[in-house]
């Protein structure tokens, strides 16, 4: 493109002998500088001489802020025709000021500007054998965003207390300034203020500190403010609250090791009240089957049968071992060994050891008395 307009500017010369062209542009700002959301226009007035006779073509082109990109064309107005959608990003942001640019007025009009609008745009109007070119660098910035204020450290007498202001979006450089609303509307004087960073350290903190204070943040384009109030106090009695957090411990601690102290004591008494029960079970006896009595009666009988063939003296021994034998013999036999008795109609009559029977109960269960003979101590019958 400058190659083109050399080779014109040196054809205008040699036709008008020397003279310059007739076509003018207008001075005005070479650089803008606007926020993020606002209009911008950018000013290209121009003027023709009657040796300018060729149609008339303006064309808007932008050099991004990255050299690394090439130029492109924004809008343009070629014969008697305007032309606004050559780039996407500015497509319906960008119009020609005067309904017809021929008039002498070549000037544009961006709205809504963002961060990505910034380069340098340049104005070229060609009417043969005039031309005319203008550059303007455009610089779209981003206001600061509304910062947020904090307080870092303790606010109690003596210490160290940092006031922090930071805005999350904003084009740098922004200044931080901190002033205090209330009392003096002075910041003490102990105080240090880092502007760029928009730190506030207060050393050795007094009740005369406290108060409202204001942080703004602020940009060439634009300033944002927050607000906090800071209020210095004694500090607090951390002996009774660390004696009061350890007695709390202790306590819980005791608790819980009663808690557990009376869970074990249960858990024990339960499982020995369930070894009691399986001893009593275990030692209960047997119960006496039918079949034992039985067989303890017909035995009975059968001695009682055989005692009149029995000499008096072996008559003695026969009884006192029989009785002897009586008890171990058929009271403790488990019942589990003994098979069932056949059924028969013959009565049972159950059998009462002699020794546990008074002989009055003996004679009225119909039991006949024996008369065991006495013996002398050589074992003679008397």
């Amino acid at each position: 493109m400058d190659l083109w307009i050399s080779r014109l500017f040196y054809v205008c010369v040699i036709f008008l002998k020397g003279s310059v062209c007739g076509l003018q542009i207008s001075s005005g700002p070479a650089s803008l500088e606007k926020a993020s959301g606002e209009t911008v226009s950018l000013d290209c007035g121009f003027t023709l001489s009657s040796q300018d006779s060729g149609p008339l073509d303006i064309e808007w082109s932008i050099q991004p802020s990255d050299n690394q990109r090439e130029e492109k064309v924004v809008i343009l107005y070629s014969g008697d025709r305007v032309y606004e959608d050559y780039y996407p990003p500015l497509k319906g942001r960008v119009h020609f000021n005067s309904p017809d640019p021929k008039n002498g007025d070549a000037s544009v009009t961006i709205l809504s500007l963002i961060a990505s609008d910034t380069g340098t745009y340049q104005c070229k109007v060609k009417k043969a054998p005039g031309l005319g070119s203008k550059k303007i660098l455009l610089t779209v910035m981003v206001r600061p965003s509304k910062p947020r204020c904090s307080i870092e450290g303790s606010p109690y007498f003596g210490n160290e207390v940092v006031l922090k202001c930071k805005s999350t979006d904003g084009t740098s450089p922004i200044q931080y300034t901190w002033e205090k609303t209330t009392d003096s509307k002075l910041l003490p004087a102990n105080a240090v203020l880092d502007a760029a960073a928009g730190i506030v350290k207060i050393r050795n903190a007094t009740a005369a500190m406290s108060g409202s204070y204001r942080c703004t943040a602020q940009n060439r384009v634009g300033a944002e403010q927050c607000m906090l109030d800071l209020k210095i106090t004694a500090p607090p009695n951390t002996a009774g609250v660390i004696a009061g957090s350890v007695i709390g411990v202790l306590l819980f601690l005791i608790l819980l090791a009663l808690l557990l102290f009376c869970c074990c004591r249960a858990r024990q008494k339960k499982k020995y009240e369930k070894e009691i029960s399986y001893e009593i079970r275990e030692d209960v006896p047997a119960p006496k089957s039918r079949i034992s009595t039985a067989r303890s009666f017909t035995s009975v009988g059968s001695q009682r049968s055989s005692l009149g063939s029995m000499s008096p003296s072996n008559l003695h021994e026969y009884a006192k071992s029989q009785y002897n034998k009586i008890p171990s013999e058929e009271y403790e036999a488990p019942p589990s060994h003994v098979p069932d008795p056949p059924p028969s109609h013959t009565p049972v009559i159950p059998v009462i050891p002699p020794s546990r029977v008074a002989g009055p109960n003996l004679s009225r269960m119909g039991a006949i008395p024996v008369m065991t003979p006495a013996q002398n101590r050589d074992g003679s019958i008397v």
